[in-house]
This record gives C-alpha cells, sequence and structure tokens, in this order.
C-alpha cells in the first residue's frame, strides 16, 4: 500500500482473484517478492470477509444498524467499502473524522466517542455537524457546551465488570446515580440528551449481562424524558468477536429485551459499534525469522512441555515485526493467537516449546510467551491470522515508512457479491477502477492518482 501526505494523495489497490486462486497463494507470492528483496513483513487483507461480515450482520441483526470504530483499523480501503456498504461509522481523533469525511459518509451516520475529548476535536465536530458526542462526565458536558451546544449526546452508561479482564481494566461509562445528575447538569447547560450507550465485551458470556444493560438503559430514558430530553437513540456498544454463533447468541439475549423495552412504536433507534468484527478475520500477517536463540528450560514454567514430550531446550524466535509495530494491541493484554507455519513440514516432524519476539531487545517485546512449532531456521515465515483488529490503526496518522504495506485482495466471487448489494464502480465507490496489471496473471482493481 502506498501513501503519501495527506487524504487527497491516497493510493491502494486490490487484488481481483479468479476462482482457482487462493489467499495462501497471494501471501506465498509476497513472500517470493520479500525474499527477493528485504523480507519485510506484511499483510494481506482479503476484502470479501469484510462483505460477509456485514451480510452476516444483517442477516441476525438487521433490526440493529452498525457503527464501525475506526480506531480498529483504519485502512482507507476498509473505510471505502464498509460505507459503501451503508455502515456508520465511529470517530476517536479528528484525523479519523477527516478520513470518514473525505468518502462522502453524510454527518448523520458519524458518531464522535472517546470520554476523554480534545476541544480541537469537539470543534471540527461541530464545524463539521456531525452532532452525535459519546460522554460520562460533568467535565466533558461543561466542554461540549462551549464548544458543540448544538450537540446530541449519548450518555455512556457502565455495564459492570462481568469478567475478570473487564473487571481489571480502566473503568469507562457513569453509574445509574450518576446519570441523573448528569442528565439535571446537561439540562443547565442547554445541551440535549438523544440516548444511552453502554458495552458489554465480548469475554463476557452471560446472556443476563445484556438483560441488565437494556432495563439500566430504559431507566436512564425514563429520567431523561421525566427532564424533558427527546431520547431516541440506544448504543449497545461493541464486543463482538467476529463470530457467527457469537452474533446469533447475542441476537437471542438481545432482541426479547428491545422488544420489550425499546419496541419499533418508541421510535428507538438502535445501533451498535462493532470493530475487530468487521476486519479482524479479513487481515493476515506475514513476518520472517530475523534471529534465533536456545534457552535451558524450567519445566515447571513451560506448560507445553508436556505436549512437546521432549527435554530439548527451549527456541526463542526474533522476528521482523513485533509489540512496538503490529503487535501493539499486546500492551492492552490482548491475546495473539499462535501462528501458523508457512512452509510445509511433515506430520512426523518434532515440534518445540518456544518463544516469539519482535525486532528491538526490550523485554516487553515479547509477542507469544509460548507455542509448539518445528524448529525454524532465520528466513522463515510466520503467518498470523485474524491480524486486522488494532493492529494497523489509522493509515497516515503519522508518519512511519517502517509500517508493513498491506496487500488487498478481493475473489471475483465476493466481488460479483457486492455488486448484487447494489454497490457499482461508478456510483458508490468513485475512487476504484478496473485496470490490468502486465506482471500479473489477476486482475485488480486501484484508485486512480
Amino acid at each position: 500500500m502506498r501513501m503519501k501526505g495527506t487524504l487527497d494523495e491516497l493510493h491502494y489497490s486490490v487484488e481481483l482473484l479468479d476462482g482457482d486462486t487462493a489467499l495462501r497463494d497471494v501471501i506465498d507470492k509476497h513472500i517470493c517478492d520479500q525474499t527477493l528483496a528485504q523480507k519485510n513483513a506484511f499483510f494481506v487483507a482479503d476484502l470479501g470477509a469484510i462483505i460477509w461480515q456485514q451480510i452476516r450482520w444483517k442477516t441476525h441483526m438487521d433490526h440493529i444498524r452498525p457503527f464501525y470504530v475506526v480506531k480498529c483499523n483504519g485502512s482507507p480501503v476498509v473505510i471505502e467499502i464498509l460505507a459503501a456498504l451503508g455502515t456508520g461509522f465511529v470517530c476517536s481523533s479528528k484525523h479519523e473524522l477527516e478520513l470518514v469525511k473525505s468518502f462522502g459518509v453524510p454527518s448523520q451516520d458519524v458518531i464522535l466517542g472517546g470520554m476523554c475529548k480534545q476541544l480541537s476535536h469537539i470543534k471540527y465536530a461541530a464545524k463539521h455537524g456531525i452532532q452525535l458526542l459519546v460522554c460520562d462526565s460533568e467535565a466533558e458536558l461543561r466542554k461540549i457546551a462551549r464548544s458543540h451546544p448544538k450537540a446530541k449526546l449519548l450518555l455512556q452508561v457502565s455495564s459492570g465488570g462481568c469478567c475478570e479482564r473487564e473487571e481489571t481494566a480502566m473503568p469507562f461509562g457513569c453509574t445509574l446515580k450518576d446519570c441523573r445528575h448528569l442528565l439535571e447538569c446537561a439540562k443547565e447547560l442547554s445541551l440535549h440528551v438523544a440516548g444511552v450507550k453502554f458495552h458489554i465485551p465480548s469475554c463476557c458470556a452471560e446472556p443476563q449481562a445484556f438483560t441488565r444493560a437494556v432495563s439500566d438503559a430504559r431507566c436512564v430514558f425514563d429520567m431523561g424524558e421525566e427532564l424533558g430530553f427527546v431520547m431516541n437513540v440506544l448504543d449497545i456498544g461493541g464486543g463482538f468477536d467476529g463470530t457467527e454463533a457469537q452474533l446469533e447468541k447475542v441476537n437471542r439475549a438481545l432482541k426479547p429485551m428491545l422488544d420489550v423495552y425499546f419496541p419499533p412504536s418508541t421510535g428507538v433507534s438502535v445501533i451498535a459499534e462493532p470493530g475487530a468484527y468487521h476486519v479482524s478475520s479479513a487481515f493476515s500477517l506475514a513476518v520472517s525469522i530475523i534471529s534465533k536463540k536456545t534457552a535451558a528450560r524450567d519445566a515447571n514454567q513451560h506448560p507445553h512441555d508436556m505436549l512437546s514430550g521432549n527435554d530439548e531446550p527451549e527456541f526463542l524466535y526474533y522476528m521482523n515485526d513485533g509489540v512496538f509495530g503490529s503487535f501493539a494491541y499486546k500492551l492492552l493484554e490482548e491475546p495473539v493467537p499462535a501462528p501458523s507455519l508457512h512452509k510445509e513440514k511433515s506430520s512426523d516432524e518434532p515440534l518445540f516449546s518456544s518463544s516469539l519476539w519482535g525486532p528491538s531487545s526490550d523485554g516487553l517485546d515479547q509477542v507469544v510467551e509460548s507455542c509448539l512449532l518445528p524448529e525454524l531456521s532465520v528466513g522463515d515465515w510466520l503467518v498470523f491470522s485474524r491480524a486486522g483488529a488494532n493492529s494497523l490503526g489509522v493509515m497516515g496518522a503519522h508518519a512511519d515508512e517502517h509500517k508493513p504495506p498491506v496487500h488487498y485482495v478481493i475473489s471475483a466471487g465476493d466481488w460479483y457479491e457486492i455488486q448484487n448489494c447494489g454497490i457499482t464502480l461508478d456510483t458508490t465507490m468513485k475512487n476504484f477502477s478496473l485496470v490490468q496489471q502486465p506482471s500479473l496473471t489477476k486482475t485488480s482493481i486501484s484508485t486512480p492518482a
């Protein structure tokens, strides 16, 4: 992916794959290219996966409109496709707002999220008619009153820690007790509260969490309406892990509660904030081994000892990308799945306890603490699937020439599925055009210069 300094100068291409070409073939090609070059890490993004996630959403959650969380993955191609598919967007910075607006997304389809907003971001939202802002404190209310008095606020209500990971995280959202005070404060400041937002994390497996959250939201709606607010937006937040099974489970828990507390007759629009749901499975990250070490192992510290069934020393592998790059989400205590080995291995090849590290010498740059792999050599490649969430950030937010390039692909079948959804090259996605690349045996879609 080639990037230049401003949004008007973005260039990207998407390979249109024929029916016999698999994603692995694309990774093979780019690994071959890198082997002849500098062996840089790179992403391959299957845009068809994003399309199918949107189709699954409409199948199971058609009564809830998705607003994609841009900070999860701000690739311009992702933004343009999701805009064409009809999603809204949640932005947390001025750059994200500019990015989304550059694709012609209407202001009413944009939410300025984040609990601690810079004044410049609030002023930008006001200038461009972006009215929906999330808020959970009196300090934010007063900032918004000064800089964006016509805003429509969504009060973020805390859902409480429903899993161990959530209980140790920084708390966001106000309690029901706080809500009355904030509603009264908003009224004094002549601000308009339009609705409520809550968030149930994907680690929460209990359907009762949605029951409590929707019930609490109804209480806040009632308090607001008593004070004269016209409240008509319910935001159920994110927490969608991307699997269809979880989507079905969430819908089974939510729909009866929404039918009771927020039936269509109330005129309340129900929205959600998926992020990883749309992009996680679409991106794969390929990294190469740049160095290796062996270390004496303490059998009490490595749970894989019993699995590997040998007493060989542990291997420490160093990769050309790490926690201070594409695996930055590891610092947020997000799990990093074990990778797959790119080269073919025989079924009887022994496996060894291994740890994976980034290229720095920092002790924090450990990507995977322990996994089982055959012995690798410098120059071998590993592929991390489901790498699309929180690994790329917003493209162009910072000048960084060392970011791994992104190679976008889509199968011919998925491209035709887009057109079946009513999305055509000459209307919704005006930045796309079909061109031939002589160096490839595939057609590609690219943006004009």
